[in-house]
């Protein structure tokens, strides 16, 4: 994908391939906010702010490199659209969903991200976030705060992620925080697909759905497939009728192959914006 690196920021050219509200709103990751027509992104300690100009994104940030690969930009995702477009069940759902990137991600900040995320909807996932933020991170702008080191979350007890909107995830938040280390998660990486997926559904609060989240956003699997109920409602539309998710999951894996997390981003922005 074309882009230039200038003092400070990053010219992305490729609209087609790139688009900031496809790329945040789709599901994938919590730490951004939208202030007028610019996007302020903020994972870990870092921060970029991006808007839209006449033949090109601007990336504003002091991280280029961190930026570069947070958002992906020397994979070829036209070629991977290409590859999905041949499914006629994806035509549309690329169509809309155009200028989607799976970003990479800090997989301690992923794994709590979505211990959240669990029955929850994204507007109260940002909010329990930025609490959280708020109260055990780093100043990096006005109002955005950096998310928290493993050894801040740590020194808190249950009812400190309860204040924070956790709800009933706060016992998760406080046990799984004794259980796994970000090293730990490092370590997990060496590990072959299924056995990960087994090991991670093993810590508390993590199910198969935000495992596999984990798998796609913080591990970069692409044989997974998330399956929460928009999937499954995308599923029994277009195939056949099941209830069991993980037999969802399973046949959507074989259909899509490696490409499976990359088509599961598009689906799913596809059908919940229907809505």
């Amino acid at each position: 994908m074309k882009y230039k690196i200038e003092k400070e920021q990053i010219k992305v050219f490729c609209k087609d391939e790139f688009n900031p509200e496809h790329i945040l709103e789709c599901g994938q990751v919590f730490c951004f906010k939208k202030d007028g027509d610019i996007y302020k992104v903020f994972p870990g300690c870092n921060y970029a702010e991006i808007s839209e100009k006449e033949d090109y994104y601007l990336i504003k940030t002091k991280n280029i490199d961190y930026f570069i690969d947070f958002f992906d930009l020397n994979g070829d995702y036209n070629k991977i659209k290409s590859d999905l477009s041949k499914f006629d069940i994806l035509k549309k759902p690329i169509e809309f969903g155009y200028g989607i990137r799976i970003l990479n991600q800090d997989l301690f900040e992923t794994m709590i991200s979505f211990i959240i995320s669990a029955n929850n909807n994204i507007k109260r996932i940002k909010l329990i976030l930025n609490n959280i933020r708020k109260n055990l991170g780093e100043k990096v702008e006005e109002d955005i705060y950096s998310f928290p080191s493993y050894e801040s979350l740590l020194k808190c007890d249950e009812q400190f992620f309860k204040e924070m909107g956790a709800g009933y995830r706060a016992s998760y938040l406080y046990k799984v925080l004794r259980q796994i280390t970000p090293e730990k998660l490092e370590n997990f990486k060496s590990l072959e697909l299924n056995e990960l997926r087994t090991q991670l559904i093993s810590l508390t609060g993590i199910g198969p759905k935000v495992a596999d989240c984990l798998l796609l956003f913080g591990y970069h699997k692409g044989k997974v497939f998330p399956v929460d109920t928009w999937i499954a409602q995308m599923y029994n539309s277009y195939y056949q009728p099941l209830s069991n998710r993980e037999t969802i999951r399973n046949n959507l894996v074989e259909e899509f192959g490696e490409l499976s997390g990359f088509a599961q981003q598009y689906l799913f922005y596809f059908q919940r914006s229907s809505y």
